[in-house]
């Protein structure tokens, strides 16, 4: 009796035929984990990347905009607020979907030559900006978004995100 158990536990130990499922049993839970972790981290750093799009086009925009030209020709713009519109909805009139689910008008700032935005173009004798005038004045557009996500980083216990981002242009007058 001992003998033939010997022998049948010795054939088991031999047999490879259940080692690949036993194998992937291990490994699957960490590859999925590993991969709903990549997704999620690609997901935040894409719209990471659409909100400063958005922030980069908004300075543009604001940068170039003269409300003052548009003032004396009988037309009243707001530039800071149709740049608003650029960076959250990627056009003038702030129509359609938001670059980025969640992100609304609220959460953007555009400054456009406020007094603490013109700064010296040359300090001690060191060239800060290429200018022909004394100030250069910067247009900034900033923003902020609360990262929903897909849930990976609540399934493992990191709070919530919040991606800020901002972008700087020259003041071009006209």
């Amino acid at each position: 009796m001992i003998g033939t158990l010997c022998r049948h536990l010795d054939r088991f130990r031999r047999d490879r035929r259940g080692a690949v499922l036993v194998e992937m049993t291990l490994i699957t839970p960490l590859m999925l984990i590993l991969s709903a972790g990549v997704f999620e981290f690609g997901n935040l750093i894409h719209e990471k990347l659409l909100m400063e799009a958005g922030l980069s086009d908004a300075s543009r925009f604001a940068a170039r905009c003269n409300s003052q030209l548009y003032t004396q020709a009988g037309l009243t713009i707001d530039c800071a607020d149709i740049a608003a519109n650029i960076a959250v909805f990627g056009n003038a009139a702030g129509t359609g979907s938001a670059r980025v689910s969640g992100w609304q008008k609220a959460d953007v700032t555009v400054t456009i030559a406020a007094p603490a935005s013109c700064h010296d173009a040359v300090v001690a004798s060191v060239t800060k900006y290429r200018s022909t005038t004394a100030q250069v004045c910067i247009v900034r557009a900033a923003g902020s978004l609360a990262y929903s996500g897909v849930g990976m980083l609540a399934f493992i216990g990191i709070g919530p995100i919040t991606l800020n981002g901002f972008h700087e242009e020259r003041l071009i007058r006209f």
